[in-house]
């Protein structure tokens, strides 16, 4: 039996548009309108579409933005001093500073120098710290939009067996991290897998939720999967036949009961956080 379609398409539209209705109540409310203001250092083809599409978004929403766009041999001086102006200026509300960075960049740098209040991705150690904790300012966008896509499917995650493949910063650790937190969208029993796991295989099929964050273009294939698994595959990879996720789809869709297609999927609901995050950083700095 073919694996129903988790549409993260559709749900973001409906998401954005209560977006759209809560940033018109608070801009009436306050005079202010929220401001999101990005840095793309260099001129790298697929960050600029990745951009481009953030803007477009808040743009709909009634979101402001800003775009700053460095040279790629912006030095980490130069950054940190462009940084400091946007956390200074009472106007911008969230920071983005769009990655990779050149190398001559340090990165650890610059995301530390955001303003804690301002970073809407929640990269800063404070706001990382603070997640551990239960008590976030903001969620990390990808994750969070991975727990709407269930949490608005109706997948139950309390008590649920998660295997989430990938240890990143972005994705991998603070999934994981959201998904044990007690509480709705949580309670789950989590299993994080990367480059070192033994019988990655093995562990994959006993998912009741399988997350997959690895940047390998379908890697995780149908026999690694267990009849009637949820699949979220957070991959967005460039192949010869076009874009193609972690997983593969079309094998793993006849194994899987559900499953995110790729493009579709996780992406827009990950432009989609990034929204909510800005008004929810507007109105923090406001009140």
């Amino acid at each position: 039996m073919t694996a129903s379609i988790i549409d993260g398409k559709a749900l973001a539209g409906q998401i954005r548009e209560e977006i759209a209705r809560d940033t018109a109540e608070f801009t009436a409310a306050t005079g202010a309108t929220p401001c999101l203001a990005a840095v793309l250092v260099g001129d790298d083809p697929g960050s600029q579409v990745y951009v481009r599409n953030k803007q477009k978004a808040c743009g709909r929403a009634g979101i402001d933005s800003q775009l700053y766009t460095p040279p790629a041999n912006t030095a980490t001086e130069e950054l940190l001093a462009l940084i400091d102006r946007l956390n200074r200026d009472p106007k911008v509300h969230g920071i983005l500073v769009q990655l990779p960075l050149p190398d001559q960049i340090d990165e650890r740098r610059v995301l530390e120098a955001v303003d804690p209040v301002k970073d809407v991705d929640a990269f800063h150690p404070e706001n990382v710290g603070r997640i551990v904790q239960g008590r976030p300012r903001f969620l990390p966008c990808t994750p969070h939009g991975i727990l709407q896509l269930l949490h608005r499917n109706d997948v139950a995650t309390a008590g649920a067996n998660v295997v989430v493949v990938g240890r990143s910063d972005i994705v991998g650790k603070p999934m994981a991290i959201l998904l044990m937190q007690r509480g709705a969208q949580g309670d789950a029993t989590v299993t994080v897998c990367h480059s070192r796991t033994r019988n990655l295989a093995e562990v994959t099929r006993g998912a009741d939720i399988l997350i997959v964050a690895i940047g390998r273009a379908k890697f995780i294939t149908a026999e690694m999967v267990k009849p009637g698994a949820v699949v979220i595959d957070v991959g967005m990879n460039r192949t010869p036949e076009g874009l193609a996720g972690d997983v593969d789809f079309e094998h793993v869709k006849e194994v899987a009961g559900r499953i995110t297609p790729v493009p579709g999927g996780v992406g827009p609901m990950t432009i989609t956080m990034l929204l909510r995050n800005t008004l929810t950083a507007a109105r923090l700095q406001t009140a």
